[in-house]
């Protein structure tokens, strides 16, 4: 037999879910809205994984401590022909998504700075 409270619980949850998400979209049409959720996820999802990967060969290499999103834009160029080989794609520290989110605060022009990032990712894919 079903737990009914459970399943009220869900419910409910989703409605709170579902009511935040209108407050935070306000006027913006909701396909809209989705695809700019899902174009952050996935820009974070990238970001993420580049920076694994990178961190990860670097470490591999003996530097335990290396971290790319602490390393200069103009360091990190050296590695663009590469990643855009193995990853197909490339992001500056500047642009990875932890940096973005950690200036977002004093960012006045915020949306600017993620449509240049946007337009640098793709066109570093060709």
């Amino acid at each position: 037999m079903p737990d009914s409270s459970k399943d009220q619980e869900r419910a409910e949850l989703h409605r709170a879910i579902w009511s935040i998400a209108n407050d935070l979209r306000g006027s913006v049409d909701g396909w809209d809205f989705k695809a700019y959720v899902l174009g952050m996820l996935f820009y974070r999802y990238i970001s993420e994984n580049l920076a694994a990967y990178i961190n990860a060969g670097e470490r591999e290499a003996g530097d335990a401590s290396f971290d790319y999103a602490e390393l200069s834009d103009s360091d990190a160029e050296q590695a663009r022909e590469d990643m855009v080989k193995t990853k197909g794609f490339f992001i500056l520290p500047s642009g990875l998504f932890e940096n973005v989110r950690r200036r977002a605060s004093n960012d006045a022009n915020l949306n600017e700075t993620l449509e240049r990032i946007f337009r640098n990712i793709g066109a570093s894919a060709g």
